[in-house]
């Protein structure tokens, strides 16, 4: 008989409040990258918030009590912001912490930094999508930038930020992963954010990794967890279940074959660093596009991630933590009322696949998740 397959749930406690909140301050920013969300534009638009009106989200933030949820500033470019150190200022005032996502510019100068860090700014992420310039500058569209965003790294740390390094994997770099975590390993970079590509913005015409890939990567992710960097992932929350089901077989070799992506980037990391008996760190916060988190564009649309074009309100017009939870499409994400596979599959909770990819795959948030091996005959096979 078949054992009745028991959901792997989560509690509840991002029905009320976001952990993370996304404000994309302007879509200006200087660089030209072929997979940009947020399709940026050299100048800041005309309807961005502002400085009152960053002002008033910050507060509606405050108003929730402790824990507060993490305001990133990102863009474009946030340094595109005249007032963003002010605006840092003033949440740390009101206890809600701060985080910042600049682009490698001629803005991400010493003095900022240091303006930022006195404002309570402790940690910054930086985009770093290749091991080499020949890949990063050919994402960025800028000659340079690779060499530029070391230096950015050495910088961010000389100033005291936790920093944190996004890479995006796609077919064109996925197998130069290993060779990435080794980059950051050597500077001591205190956590890698890995992006699955979703298919919007510039991004449209960018070749995606498969479902098989996707899931050698997150496998390749939890062995590179192992040397001193804690590993996250965007819009691949099926990470999470492939982490609970290496910890439960933390002593059992996985096997795979040396041409495939993971059994490639396993060798090569292990070439690189060496073998590693360190636990696995990985984040277990059940959180997805819409439930945990939340993201304010920069004309103040709030959709449920930046990768999912469905706008849910304005923060012109409504408070941001009302739209979060009463907007009937994030309740049903929250809850986990999925079509398909994704409905049916035990990690629900946990995972819940990508609402972005799957709207981009089916025009419908609530879809099953395409980038998930089980989504298809994998998912009959596991039962």
């Amino acid at each position: 008989m078949i054992e009745p397959r028991v959901k792997v749930t989560t509690k509840n406690q991002f029905d009320r409040r976001p952990l993370l909140v996304f404000w994309e301050m302007t879509k200006a920013c200087p660089l030209a990258c072929f997979h940009c969300r947020a399709d940026a534009q050299l100048r800041c638009g005309p309807d961005e918030l502002s400085t009152l009106e960053g002002i008033n989200l910050i507060d509606s933030l405050a108003a929730l009590g402790r824990p507060r949820p993490i305001l990133i500033l990102t863009g474009g470019d946030c340094l595109m912001r005249d007032d963003i150190v002010d605006l840092a200022a003033y949440a740390h005032s009101q206890n809600v912490p701060v985080a910042i996502a600049p682009s490698v510019s001629p803005k991400l100068a010493t003095s900022t930094l240091e303006a930022l860090r006195r404002a309570g700014v402790k940690s910054a992420s930086l985009s770093l999508d290749g091991s080499n310039a020949l890949t990063h500058d050919a994402v960025r569209g800028i000659p340079g930038h690779f060499d530029a965003t070391l230096r950015a790294i050495d910088e961010l740390q000389a100033c005291g930020f936790t920093t944190q390094i996004n890479t995006t994997v796609m077919a064109a770099n996925v197998r130069e992963m290993a060779d990435v975590a080794s980059l950051l390993h050597e500077r001591n970079v205190d956590v890698w954010e890995v992006f699955f590509l979703i298919t919007t913005g510039r991004g449209s015409s960018v070749r995606a990794t498969s479902a098989q890939e996707n899931e050698e990567v997150c496998h390749f992710l939890v062995d590179a967890s192992r040397y001193g960097f804690t590993v996250r992932t965007v819009e691949a929350p099926f990470f999470r279940r492939v982490a609970l089901e290496r910890q439960k077989n933390l002593n059992r070799e996985l096997r795979a074959d040396i041409d495939s992506t993971y059994g490639f980037l396993r060798a090569r990391l292990v070439e690189l660093l060496g073998p590693s008996s360190a636990p696995i760190r990985t984040p277990s916060a059940a959180t997805r596009d819409g439930k945990g988190i939340i993201f304010v564009g920069a004309n103040g649309d709030v959709y449920p991630s930046g990768f999912l074009p469905i706008t849910l309100g304005n923060v012109r017009h409504s408070n941001l933590i009302e739209i979060y939870r009463d907007h009937e499409l994030l309740r049903s994400i929250r809850a986990a009322h999925f079509v398909g596979p994704c409905n049916d599959c035990e990690y629900a909770d946990l995972c819940g696949g990508s609402r972005s990819r799957a709207y981009a795959a089916h025009a419908n948030a609530l879809a099953s998740d395409p980038g998930c091996v089980r989504t298809g005959d994998d998912l009959a096979l596991a039962r």
